[in-house]
């Protein structure tokens, strides 16, 4: 029997891209999205797919469960098309809310299930300035700054602390600002981007490799150091 795995936000770019990889691997995926046309997409990409919202904390515990994974992968966001500056401001609301609470939810759910380990994403462009770069995993994020500016620093920091302080193997992985199929940008948009393709591939590995901790997962550019991801996962990035 395949080995199974529970992929929180499998619509998303990340999740799209990575799909086909957890199959050439031979994983059994069961993906949730919180919209019914796009299970219906899931499905289409040979997955197992499930509409559950991750706020509704019985209804995640029950489908997490009913996937029975040996992994479980956090690729949970809520951000318009293109990071569009008009919709941002309660976007970046709402996906603060998703590192916390559903966060929190979805940690929950996977202990409950018995799941050993859990991959989760986070951000590699939020390290506190200034400061010497490259940036390693042990520099401290920018949970000190002001206003909306400080929004997305502190639900990141909120994510990182829940998934290391779980009863898990809990993986968390800084991805630099994406780009490529389903971000909306075709070319990096400034330093520390990653493209998703390498993304996926260095979430890939992170399935079966790695100790729990936090790892950047961006071009080797400079802006942050990506040497644990790539002596401990065994990934660096093809571009």
């Amino acid at each position: 029997m395949a080995d199974r795995l529970f992929l929180a936000g499998a619509a998303g770019a990340i999740g799209r891209a990575l799909i086909p990889l957890l199959k050439a691997d031979g994983w059994h995926v069961v993906g949730t999205t919180r919209r019914a046309d796009r299970a219906v997409q899931l499905a289409a990409l040979g997955i197992e797919a499930v509409v559950v919202d991750v706020f509704d904390g019985v209804a995640l515990t029950q489908a997490v469960a009913a996937a029975r994974p040996r992994v479980v992968v956090h690729q949970l966001t809520d951000l318009p098309a293109g990071l569009d500056p008009a919709r941002m401001g309660a976007a970046r609301a709402r996906n603060a809310r998703i590192r916390e609470d559903g966060t929190r939810n979805l940690i929950a759910a996977t202990v409950a299930a018995g799941a050993r380990r859990l991959v989760a994403q986070s951000i590699a462009f939020a390290y506190a300035a200034p400061g010497p770069k490259p940036w390693r995993e042990s520099d401290p994020l920018n949970i000190e700054v002001a206003g909306d500016a400080g929004v997305t620093p502190r639900a990141a920091a909120s994510l990182e602390r829940q998934v290391l302080a779980a009863p898990l193997d809990g993986l968390v992985l800084r991805y630099g600002f994406f780009y490529g199929p389903g971000t909306g940008f075709d070319a990096p948009t400034g330093p520390g981007s990653i493209h998703v393709a390498d993304a996926a591939e260095a979430t890939r590995h992170a399935l079966t490799r790695g100790a729990t901790g936090i790892y950047n997962i961006a071009e080797d550019d400079g802006t942050v150091d990506v040497t644990r991801a790539r002596d401990e996962l065994g990934w660096r990035p093809t571009r």
